[in-house]
């Protein structure tokens, strides 16, 4: 096949899958001598289009993922909005060292299902949302060379094949797809009211940037009034993680709880980037 463009698209709240889908492009597109784009979805107004590729594109489509499954609030631009036209991917989730359950199946088949075909896809890991010390500090060099390595030999299959296989690249996962992992309690009970949960802002630190609400992906902070999240929250902490002053925090308990419980609980395993093809 010749491959004429590697296509990044990519939702990265925090860096981290920005850093993973760039050293996946930058290989392919380098061992293909292909031209480069890339569309980040990060932000509303990135995401009011529709982005449409062919046959001598390859698409790498990354998410991070969240309770185990593509952001269910990203899923309508993926399945409405990413559409291909007999067009290879590579498909790449990222997750926060517990596990990434059947979110690369959701990619893979959300994907499929527009078109385009993943014939190679990873699992990689970043440091979590939620934590500064949860998988602190990855990707590191030895995640990123993998991703290169996904990135270069999906290249080097595509270079072989005449037209894209009938299948998709086989990966982890159940179909139909489990429901979204639910933080619980030390009594096993879903915890109360997680879902509401929203930062806060400490205003006698807040220097009144505005970074918060610019760099939140759903648009959810006041433009004027940076202490009030008046749109729906996704805990993806772009805002938490951003602030120069350390202003924004949350301090739901339920949210604290379940923090401490996956730093307890994974914080010494190191997981391990998983390729597939």
């Amino acid at each position: 096949m010749e491959i004429r463009r590697v296509c990044r698209v990519y939702f990265s709240a925090t860096g981290t899958t920005d850093r993973v889908s760039e050293a996946i492009a930058g290989a392919a597109a380098e061992a293909l001598g292909a031209a480069r784009a890339d569309f980040c979805i990060s932000l509303p107004a990135a995401r009011e289009g529709v982005l449409r590729f062919g046959p001598d594109d390859l698409v790498v489509a990354a998410t991070p993922v969240y309770a185990g499954r593509v952001p269910n609030l990203l899923l309508p631009f993926w399945r409405e909005r990413v559409l291909g036209r007999d067009t290879p991917a590579v498909a790449a989730v990222l997750y926060g060292n517990r596990d990434f359950d059947d979110g690369l199946m959701e990619l893979r088949e959300t994907l499929r299902g527009n078109g385009l075909l993943p014939v190679a896809a990873g699992a990689f890991v970043g440091e979590h949302a939620f934590s500064h010390t949860l998988a602190a500090g990855r990707p590191d060099g030895a995640d990123l060379a993998l991703a290169a390595q996904l990135g270069r030999r999906a290249a080097e299959r595509l270079r072989e094949l005449e037209r894209l296989p009938e299948e998709p690249a086989a990966v982890p996962g159940c179909l139909p797809l489990r429901p979204y992992y639910t933080p619980r309690d030390r009594h096993g009970e879903p915890i109360r009211d997680f879902l509401k949960a929203k930062p806060v802002t400490d205003l006698e630190k807040c220097l009144r940037c505005g970074l918060c609400a610019a760099r939140c992906p759903l648009g959810a902070i006041d433009g004027t009034d940076f202490a009030q999240v008046t749109g729906r929250c996704m805990k993806c902490c772009a805002c938490v993680k951003g602030c120069p002053a350390g202003a924004k925090y949350f301090d739901h308990p339920g949210f604290l709880y379940h923090k401490e419980e996956l730093e307890a609980q994974y914080g010494g395993v190191r997981r391990e980037v998983q390729l597939f093809f």
